[in-house]
């Protein structure tokens, strides 16, 4: 596992294209001193960093309120403080006891069987025993994708074939779960475009189907989404929020946008929590979100 310097250090990394399109602005706004204009022109850089406007008034709202932050190291840490504040505690996930449940989801093209895979490796190599389940049954080449990450991470699969209802695949996965004596069952679900009310009825039904076969169970319901989409993202996260209990956000491709400050959006306009970020193809690119790294990765300096 990284050391806290270590993860800043992959962070950063990770956040360069953000970085680039923020830092540099807000070191050269810190440079001016403050006035009226700073205040304004900081939070059109905010804005563009897709931090979103509500997110934004709340960080220059409190930036205000610090009448003791004036020079460029007291603002920087004035502005670290205040993005970990709005970004709330740590979230971990929640998978004792066992069989404890992953319910994957999000739209088409996100990021949710790569994250399974992932999520797969992480939790096999934490000593846990891992069950995969294809229910997405509308793509033939989803349960195949599973597959392959089953075979490569070295984990068993539940699948029907194409067409199937995923309830029924979820049903048999629980009680594969229970039978196999699993820690970990992680579903993926289908991820059509996320305003047909058809696809939130059968999440729904898969939902009901894993409460009803593992009573107290532990389920987290895991959004994922593309943190190159930006505000879309937001409006795809209200619908699934809208017909699931959803735990929290698995937020994919931050090393791939300059808008990285999607996240504080998504945790100010959603009240979710990012539990998970990726940066790369990686197995070991996916790792648990904390806000205090992330905000430090974006206001302070480069050492060196």
């Amino acid at each position: 596992m990284d050391s806290p310097s270590g993860w800043l250090g992959r962070f950063r990394a990770g956040l360069a294209r953000t970085r680039e399109a923020l830092t540099a602005k807000v070191e050269d706004l810190l440079g001016r001193g403050v006035s009226e204009s700073f205040y304004e022109d900081l939070e059109e850089t905010l804005i563009q960093a897709d931090l979103g406007v509500r997110a934004t008034a709340t960080v220059i709202t409190r930036l205000r309120a610090r009448a003791g932050a004036k020079t460029p190291d007291a603002l920087r840490q004035a502005l670290v403080e205040i993005l970990t504040d709005a970004l709330g505690e740590p979230a971990p996930l929640t998978l004792t006891p066992a069989p404890a449940v992953v319910l994957v989801l999000g739209t088409n093209g996100a990021g949710k069987t790569t994250t399974i895979g992932k999520l797969a490796a992480r939790f096999k190599g934490e000593g846990r025993k891992v069950l995969l389940v294809a229910a997405d049954t509308f793509r033939a080449g989803a349960i195949d994708q599973l597959g392959v990450w089953a075979e490569r991470v070295g984990v068993d699969v539940i699948r029907h074939q194409a067409g199937a209802d995923p309830a029924a695949v979820v049903y048999d996965a629980a009680q594969a779960a229970q039978a196999r004596h699993v820690d970990v069952l992680i579903v993926d679900t289908a991820g059509r475009l996320h305003t047909k009310t058809n696809l939130m009825e059968e999440l729904k039904k898969v939902d009901r189907v894993i409460r009803r076969e593992l009573p107290g169970a532990p389920v987290e319901a895991l959004l994922v989404l593309d943190a190159t989409t930006g505000q879309n993202g937001i409006a795809q996260a209200r619908q699934f929020k809208a017909a699931l209990p959803v735990t929290g956000v698995v937020l994919t491709k931050l090393d791939g946008t300059a808008r990285g400050g999607v996240v504080v959006a998504i945790a100010q306009e959603l009240d979710l929590p990012v539990k998970l970020v990726g940066f790369g193809e990686g197995l070991e690119d996916l790792q648990p979100f904390d806000p205090r790294t992330f905000a430090e990765a974006l206001f302070t300096p480069t050492p060196g």
